[in-house]
C-alpha cells in the first residue's frame, strides 16, 4: 500500500470513530445524568435501566478511548465526565468493612426459592451451617412450605409465620429462633403477600421485620405492580420501632425509588462492609447480566458485622446471609 493509501485508510478510520464516538459518549452520559438526577422512568424496558448502571460503569472507559482516537476532544471531554460520574456511584459499594453495634449478634439470612422449585434441603442446610437465628424466604408455594418442615426447618427454627401462595412468586415466610410478636401480613397486587413480625432477642430492643417481596418491573404489564410494591416498603423509624427489611426488592442501588427508601434511615448491609457489588441474580435460565435486587436493609441503629452471598440449588437467586447486631435494650 503507498503512502496516499495509506493516509486515505487513516481518514476512513477516523471518520468512522468519529461517527460512533458521539452516540457512544452521549450514551454513557446519559446514563450518567439519568443515574445521578435519580430519574424515575415507569416506561418498560427503562424501568430496569438502574439494573445496569455498574456495568455501565465498568464499560465508561469505551467511549472515551475511541473519542481520544478520533481526537475529538468535546466527545471524550463528556465521556470522561460520565465516567468519573458513573465510577463514583459504584466503586465506593466495594469498600468498606465491619461496623458492628453494641448488643447481641443475630445472624440473618434472606432467600428467594423460584416458585417452590429450590430443593427445600439445601436451604435448610444452608441456614443451618450459618447458624441462622432469622430467615425470610420469598416465592413459598404451600408444596414448598411442607417441604422445608420436612427437611428440619420448624425444628431448627421454631418460630414461624408464613403466607406461601398457589402463585409462584407471591409467598412469604418467616422463620425465627427466637419468638416472634405482632404478627401480620401485608397484601399487594396479584396475591403478593408479605410477612411481617416483631422478634426480640434476649438482652436487644424488639425489632420489626418485614419481609420483602412483590413484582418485577420486567414487562409493561407488571409496572403498575412494582410500582405499588414499591410504595408499601415502609419507611425507616429513627425516633420510633427499630426496623430490618429483608427480601428480594427487585430493584438494586441504582434505583431512585430504593435510595429514597435507604435515606428514611436505612443501610444496605452488603454495602456498608463492602459487599455492595455481589449480585444475587439471575443464576438460572438465559444468560443475562447478573444483578443485586436482594438486600437487607437495617435501621442505621442496627450494626453490621459481615455479609455473604450463597448459591440455592434449583433456584434463580442467591441467598443473602449477614451478621448484625441489634441494640440492647
Amino acid at each position: 500500500m503507498d503512502a496516499p493509501d495509506r493516509l486515505s485508510g487513516s481518514r476512513r478510520l477516523r471518520r468512522f470513530l468519529t461517527r460512533l464516538c458521539w452516540p457512544l459518549s452521549a450514551g454513557w452520559a446519559l446514563v450518567a445524568l439519568v443515574r445521578l438526577l435519580g430519574l424515575h422512568v415507569d416506561r418498560f424496558p427503562l424501568t430496569v435501566e438502574p439494573a445496569v448502571v455498574p456495568y455501565a460503569a465498568l464499560t465508561a472507559v469505551i467511549p472515551v478511548v475511541l473519542a481520544l482516537a478520533a481526537r475529538r476532544w468535546l466527545a471524550a471531554a463528556l465521556a470522561a465526565a460520565a465516567l468519573v460520574a458513573l465510577v463514583g456511584v459504584v466503586a465506593p459499594r466495594a469498600f468498606g468493612g465491619p461496623d458492628p453495634a453494641r448488643g447481641p449478634a443475630v445472624r440473618v439470612m434472606t432467600a428467594n426459592l423460584r416458585e417452590g422449585h429450590a430443593d427445600p434441603a439445601p436451604v435448610v442446610s444452608l441456614a443451618r451451617g450459618q447458624r441462622v437465628d432469622v430467615l425470610a424466604l420469598e416465592e413459598v408455594t404451600p408444596p414448598e412450605l411442607d417441604r422445608l418442615m420436612t427437611a428440619g426447618l420448624g425444628g431448627m427454627l421454631p418460630y414461624w409465620s408464613a403466607n406461601p401462595e398457589w402463585i409462584g412468586p407471591a409467598g412469604t415466610a418467616l422463620f425465627s429462633r427466637y419468638p416472634l410478636t405482632n404478627v401480620g401480613r401485608r397484601r399487594l397486587p396479584i396475591t403478593f403477600t408479605e410477612t411481617l413480625a416483631t422478634v426480640q432477642p434476649p438482652g436487644a430492643v424488639p425489632v420489626a421485620i418485614d419481609v420483602i417481596h412483590y413484582c418485577a418491573p420486567v414487562d409493561p404489564t407488571q409496572t403498575a405492580c412494582w410500582n405499588a410494591g414499591v410504595r408499601n416498603i415502609p419507611p425507616a423509624t429513627p425516633r420510633g420501632p427499630v426496623r430490618l427489611l429483608l427480601g428480594d426488592f427487585n430493584m438494586t442501588l441504582d434505583f431512585p425509588d430504593l435510595r429514597h427508601i435507604l435515606g428514611t434511615g436505612y443501610r444496605d448491609a452488603a454495602d456498608v462492609v463492602g459487599r455492595g457489588l455481589a449480585t444475587t441474580f439471575p443464576y438460572l435460565g438465559p444468560p443475562l447480566p447478573w444483578v443485586t435486587p436482594d438486600h437487607v436493609l437495617a435501621d442505621r441503629r442496627i450494626g453490621v458485622s459481615s455479609v455473604s452471598v450463597h448459591p440455592i440449588e434449583d433456584s434463580d437467586h442467591r441467598a443473602v446471609f449477614a451478621e448484625l447486631t441489634f441494640p440492647r435494650a
